[in-house]
């Protein structure tokens, strides 16, 4: 489309603000829903998969008419109006189209209205987030309009903010229409909480993830601080695809998690899952073929596959995650760029399988939770160069050697552990910045670079056939040939 767009969609909307004393948390419980309650939920998702497509209709419908009356010479005063993308005229909009619609006045009253709602209210967020990308004011990768959700790729999703909402017993809970559904697990502790009143409901959403149901309750409770058995001490974690975790500590002590590699674990039965589906009828889309009862089957035997492979990588990534914010007062990571380190596609399937964003994420909210503090350590630190015995920095390291040995004092490391023990220098060059003591709780923390390192340590490369440098290179860049030192906090490096 061409031409400007609305600047904003009205009112700004205030977030949800817990009350002193209280934090927010998600709990997911998986669902053991009959024949009658899988066609419910089944049949609310849909329909917010169908007000999401109708409200990007709605909006788009004027952009591509706006943009038809500009090539038409119409001027801009009297072209059809923007239709406003908020949450409020949306909802107005879809209540008078409900109807009037031939489409959906057949059956929008067998639903909630928090299933309409829910579609309405992430095409709203969707046309926000769209524009803030525009503006610039939105991080991360650029983004384009909201697309219709595929019934066959979307997600089923649904979410209830109002009505009746709880738990009825340790085994079963009460949504709106929904009614009574069972659940897989015993939620007695969380039942006992609610009644005592320090733990609130405050929605709840029901979708389907890896072949099951599942309800994720958003509660507000009390913020109790487990403290670390260790708060005065600091960890350093480098992450790595043949070791998920090599941990070095203050005290000079070195574990490691081991890598399970659940997917490499599992390649050769979906070789054989994906070869039976490949010999099936499939889905064409471009054709409008139906896939086959077998190809279906076959698939269903695929997906659990894939399901199976990403509850264990879950399982082991929250066991490795629980145990260190539990121990240690303060926790250093590395700042990874994973985005573009899974473009080498040598490494890319190992690099997802390990899930480091993932990893990231689970530390930051539990360091929070046992009133820790976890410290990102720069993205352009040279972690396994640096010597963390004499501070000298190694000018090459290649991946491919796997032992630290430094020149200047001798030491000899893996270079997994010689990264742990210069990530654990760092809590204590920096604990009189951001939260101050280890153990006080607070947000993360981003360490800068400690010596004004550049961004590569390479020597640059010449052009072919010529002694001259690299078009653009001055001798100040990318020239380091030599090891150097350490220039500031060497004296905090020399751990053991």
């Amino acid at each position: 489309m061409s031409g400007a767009e609305p600047a904003g969609s009205g009112k700004k909307r205030r977030g949800f603000e817990a009350r002193p004393g209280f934090h927010v948390v998600g709990r997911r419980l998986a669902l053991d829903p009959n024949a009658l309650a899988l066609q419910a939920l089944a049949s609310h998702c849909g329909a917010a998969r169908v007000a999401y497509n109708w409200a990007v209709r709605h909006v788009l419908a004027s952009w591509s008419q706006r943009a038809a009356e500009e090539t038409y010479g119409v001027p801009g005063t009297e072209r059809v109006p923007w239709r406003s993308w908020s949450l409020p005229s949306l909802r107005k909009a879809f209540n008078e189209a409900k109807h009037t619609d031939p489409f959906l006045r057949q059956w929008w009253a067998e639903n909630s209205k928090e299933a309409y709602n829910t579609g309405l209210a992430n095409a709203a967020s969707a046309f926000d987030n769209y524009a803030k990308s525009r503006r610039g004011e939105r991080k991360g990768a650029r983004m384009g309009r909201p697309r219709l959700k595929s019934k066959r790729k979307a997600r089923p999703a649904c979410k209830f903010t109002t009505g009746t909402i709880r738990l009825d017993d340790r085994r079963h809970i009460v949504l709106p229409r929904l009614g009574r559904i069972r659940l897989h697990e015993d939620v007695q502790p969380l039942v006992d909480a609610i009644a005592e009143g320090g733990t609130r409901i405050l929605s709840v959403t029901v979708r389907f993830e890896r072949g099951r149901w599942f309800a994720v309750l958003q509660m507000e409770e009390h913020q109790t601080i487990i403290p670390a058995n260790r708060p005065g001490m600091a960890v350093g974690i480098d992450l790595g695809v043949k070791t998920l975790l090599v941990m070095a500590d203050s005290a000079g002590e070195v574990r490691e998690v081991a890598n399970p590699k659940h997917y490499d674990q599992a390649l050769t039965q979906l070789r054989k899952t994906s070869r039976t589906v490949s010999r099936r009828r499939g889905p064409n889309r471009r054709t409008g073929q139906a896939p086959s009862r077998r190809w279906e089957k076959a698939n269903a035997v695929r997906n659990r596959v894939h399901h199976r492979v990403a509850n264990l990588r879950e399982n082991h990534l929250h066991q490795a995650t629980a145990r260190i914010p539990a121990e240690y007062g303060t926790v250093v990571v590395e700042d990874l760029n994973v985005k573009g380190m899974v473009r080498n596609r040598r490494l890319s399937r190992r690099i997802s399988d390990a899930a480091f964003g993932q990893l990231r994420r689970q530390l930051t909210y539990k360091t929070q939770r046992h009133g820790g503090r976890l410290i990102v350590a720069d993205r352009w630190m040279p972690s396994s160069k640096t010597c963390s015995r004499c501070g000298v920095v190694k000018a090459k390291l290649p991946l491919g050697v796997r032992v630290f040995e430094c020149d200047a004092c001798g030491l000899v490391l893996d270079r997994d552990a010689n990264a742990g023990h210069n990530l654990a220098a760092l809590a204590a060059a920096n604990r009189k910045t951001g939260t101050g003591v280890a153990g006080d709780p607070g947000p993360a923390l981003v360490v800068p670079k400690p010596r004004g390192a550049k961004q590569k340590t390479r020597t640059a490369r010449t052009r072919k056939g010529t002694g001259t440098r690299a078009a653009g290179a001055t001798p100040h860049q990318g020239t380091e040939t030599r090891d150097r030192r350490q220039e500031t906090g060497r004296e905090q490096l020399a751990l053991w």
